[in-house]
């Protein structure tokens, strides 16, 4: 259906982890300079590229990665625009680079990372290449984040190791997507002082918000507030097709919906206080929460104020329910990510000799399926995202859950070559398994979550997270909990519509009075 249709996509979108491998400038043959496509008889040979850092657009030495991708010479849209994309895109390869000057030139050959293909794999053929470079601070997503750059797309015949080299030189720069507002529809951006002291420079908070039909603009009136976490690669834009998916029975008409964004450079940030990510937790509920409710006359207090999500934004929901249990009157959690790591995609983190890539039996695991077909394998995935850096769905865990290491960085849960994980590591999440924080802290919690939580699951989801939710529910079932927690059958990745519908009726019903 339309809801479960366009939550799956959201759900569903992008990837990530990064491989320390510096760009070197070596010696070269003699170069092809770039020229756009135009017909097939200007291809130009290739079997490499070099990249040059444009001294009138980088003031200071760049610490990042660039890459060139390859797109099938009649594909749509360039070849950007699909990289990283979950199961297919744009062949990319890439190369992370270390305190590079403005001016230099980084050659992208057969040291590069790669993916699907290895560079001494890919199939000889005409391709359009796009060279791009990594720099917009708060996108995850390489070649589409406002600031970063790249360059238009050129026709090659490329062939590995022959020894012709393509020049590209990056002016483009990629410009933030409008938020178009309207009548119903409003922004809300403000500068987060808190997040702006984790980082040292200016961060901005943002959310899209959908006013009730019936609203009016009245500092003596308050609405009912829903706050919709997406799922991984949706932001506050989302807002524009959720206001499509209401119920359309009059029980949404005198709700406000809002719509946080939860992108940050390392990828979703759940809306969790991270050493990596920052104080996102603290920024929503003391900063951008009392802004919008104040600007457009929301909840105001938690008997008014809810939350859902979905996925990464299904957990996300859970955690700020349990996080901030007096800030909220409910909580409706779709199908969310991990919440008890004893079955992190059917993988015990705690386990001795857990792996990653490899079950038990030796088996390959698998991340994501179509009904019983894997359609993603854990170990490619991985690898996928090893070449695009950080930003991704692994890397996103590992930034949200991870202390940070001695090079800054998050550190990782498991090796990417063997797929063995870190113990020290997975112990280290413990504060971030929600189960975990439910049992250990249930005394206080219990009555403050007391007829709050509404959990649905499949039982088949398309990324195997229903055992988690199996676990939880039994967890809640020991501790007394009177929470929902309901696993449907034949149910993949996706919102229920039930629980959508009753999370409406449930509120209007509550609020009936306030009319």
């Amino acid at each position: 259906m339309r809801v479960s249709k366009f939550i799956h996509l959201l759900a569903t979108s992008a990837l990530l982890l990064a491989a320390p491998v510096l760009a070197q400038q070596t010696a070269a043959p003699a170069t092809t300079p770039a020229q756009p496509a135009a017909a097939p008889a200007q291809a130009v040979k290739a079997s490499a590229f070099r990249i040059t850092l444009d001294p009138s657009l980088f003031k200071d030495a760049y610490t990042g990665r660039v890459y060139i991708a390859l797109g099938s010479e009649s594909g749509r849209g360039e070849p950007r625009q699909s990289m990283g994309e979950w199961g297919g895109g744009s062949q990319v390869l890439a190369i992370p680079v270390d305190k590079m000057p403005p001016g230099a030139v980084i050659n992208v050959d057969a040291t590069a990372l790669a993916f699907p293909k290895s560079y001494a794999d890919i199939k000889p053929g005409r391709y359009r290449a796009q060279a791009i470079i990594k720099h917009s601070p708060d996108s995850p997503n390489p070649g589409r984040g406002p600031g970063d750059l790249y360059s238009k797309p050129v026709l090659v015949d490329f062939t590995p190791g022959t020894g012709e080299v393509v020049e590209f030189t990056p002016t483009e720069v990629v410009k933030e997507r409008p938020f178009r507002e309207t009548d119903r529809i409003k922004l809300v951006e403000i500068k987060s002082e808190k997040l702006s002291a984790f980082y040292g420079r200016e961060v901005k908070a943002r959310a899209g918000v959908y006013l009730p039909k019936n609203w009016v603009d009245d500092p003596g009136k308050s609405y009912p507030t829903i706050y919709f976490i997406t799922g991984f690669g949706g932001d506050h834009k989302s807002i524009m097709f959720m206001s499509q998916m209401l119920p359309t029975d009059g029980s949404a008409d005198d709700v406000m919906l809002v719509v946080p964004d939860p992108l940050c450079e390392l990828g979703h940030s759940v809306f969790a206080d991270s050493a990596n990510n920052g104080p996102r937790g603290a920024s929503l509920m003391q900063e951008l929460i009392p802004e919008v409710e104040k600007r457009f006359h929301g909840a105001k207090d938690s008997s008014r104020r809810y939350v859902t999500g979905i996925s990464s934004g299904g957990w996300g929901s859970l955690w700020l329910a349990v996080a901030y249990p007096d800030s909220w009157a409910g909580c409706w959690s779709h199908c969310p990510d991990p919440v008890d790591f004893r079955d992190f995609q059917r993988i015990n983190l705690y386990a001795d000799h857990a792996n990653m890539y490899r079950d038990e039996k030796g088996e390959r695991r698998p991340l994501s399926r179509n009904g019983d077909v894997v359609s993603l394998w854990y170990d490619d995935f991985v690898r996928q995202e090893t070449v695009m850096g950080p930003g991704g769905q692994i890397h996103s865990f590992e930034a949200v859950f991870s202390p940070r290491g001695p090079d800054g960085k998050p550190l990782p849960l498991f090796d990417r070559v063997t797929g063995n994980v870190d113990p020290k590591v997975a112990k280290a999440w413990e504060p971030y398994d929600i189960r975990l924080v439910i049992e250990r802290n249930w005394k206080n919690l219990a009555p403050k979550l007391a007829g709050k939580l509404h959990i649905y699951a499949g039982e088949v989801d398309t990324f195997y997270l229903e055992g988690a939710a199996k676990l939880l529910q039994k967890s809640l079932s020991d501790l007394g909990s009177d929470a929902e927690v309901v696993v449907f059958a034949g149910m993949p990745h996706t919102i229920y519509p039930g629980g959508l519908q009753s999370m409406f009726k449930t509120i209007a019903e509550r609020h009936a009075k306030d009319k």
